[in-house]
């Protein structure tokens, strides 16, 4: 008999957060659903090709942990299911949807696709196909960080690093051999499991031995713990304090956020699997919803400012499309630009 887990709870009043913050985080969410919504349709209607993995559910996660870091200096490494992680970084949403129409002025060149969003300029290290491939990725990147302070004197290098990665990656020996190095060597990093559940067509729970991820950390020597996923509180709290650690030099920290996904593992996906109570278990937990009436109550905001922010996003949705579908195709001549990096 498989023990089911219960959300860990959170006194969101033991945080206090302004106006502003509260509406920036609202408005990273409701981009993130808004524009994934917006993904499926385009989907649909055969504009965009290939495997597309939504994030709709796990909003409060990419908001929670990215808009506590420094945009443009900090550093985010994803996972195939990162358009939204790419949102929160900062990549301009008409270069994620033309990336996902497969256009130039995408931020891979039209070259990634809906799987392998990448930006330079945004510290976004990429989106990554297979399942726990991003994971070294981050670590080497908060090793160089590392290295640039303590060996070549940098000063200015306190960078952290993000890296976002699910439940299944969890038993993949990328994740044991590279949080075993970062606690050796104290990397500014901080690793953050989205545990929707299911790792594609398989119940978490039957995939594992130790379901409690966050467990896991103690064996290395690092913090774990446990996040609801679904409170974007609770997870921008708890990424604060593991960023001011990696920043002191203090080492990593593994964030295991329970969290859902609200649509199939991706739009190709019947979802037959999962069943109707458990969805309609989580459908009420909605992260956007349940944020929203958390700022209305502290009056932090109302309801007429909330949509306003609704209707903002939408039209910059519609604009992304707009800028997509009339964005060039790459030049068949540049099949070969940018596989190597200029001189």
């Amino acid at each position: 008999m498989i023990k089911e887990r219960t959300l860990p709870v959170f006194d969101a009043n033991s945080v206090k957060i302004t106006k502003e913050e509260g509406l920036r985080l609202y408005e990273d969410m409701v981009l993130g659903r808004l524009f994934e919504d917006k993904c499926a349709e385009m989907y649909y209607r055969g504009k965009m090709f290939g495997f597309v993995h939504l994030y709709n559910g796990q909003e409060a996660v990419s908001s929670g942990v990215i808009k506590a870091m420094r945009p443009g200096e900090d550093y985010v490494c994803s996972t195939y299911r990162d358009h939204v992680h790419a949102l929160s970084a900062g990549v301009p949403a008409r270069e994620v949807m033309a990336e996902l129409f497969g256009k130039e002025t995408g931020c891979s060149k039209g070259r990634g696709g809906s799987m392998h969003l990448f930006s330079s300029r945004h510290r976004l290290l990429g989106g990554y196909a297979f399942v726990a491939e991003g994971i070294p990725v981050a670590t080497g990147v908060a090793f160089q960080t590392k290295y640039r302070r303590e060996v070549m004197g940098d000063e200015k290098a306190d960078q952290v690093t993000a890296c976002f990665f699910g439940d299944g990656a969890c038993n993949n020996g990328q994740f044991y051999e590279c949080l075993n190095m970062a606690a050796l060597w104290k990397l500014p990093i901080i690793f953050v499991v989205e545990n929707n559940k299911w790792a594609i067509g398989m119940a978490h729970e039957r995939a594992t031995s130790e379901p409690e991820i966050y467990k896991k950390a103690s064996v290395f020597g690092m913090p774990g713990y446990e996040v609801d996923g679904m409170d974007v509180l609770a997870v921008h709290y708890k990424a604060k304090e593991a960023i001011a650690r990696a920043r002191a030099g203090e080492g990593p920290t593994l964030l295991e956020c329970l969290t859902y996904r609200f649509r199939g593992h991706s739009l190709a996906d019947p979802d037959e699997l999962r069943s109707k109570e458990e969805k309609e278990f989580w459908f009420t937990r909605d992260p956007i919803e349940r944020f929203g009436k958390y700022l209305k109550e502290q009056n932090l905001a109302t309801e007429e400012e909330l949509k306003e922010i609704q209707h903002k996003i939408q039209a910059v949705v519609d604009d992304a499309v707009k800028f997509a579908e009339e964005s060039p195709e790459p030049n068949p001549a540049d099949l070969y630009k940018y596989v190597f990096a200029d001189e």
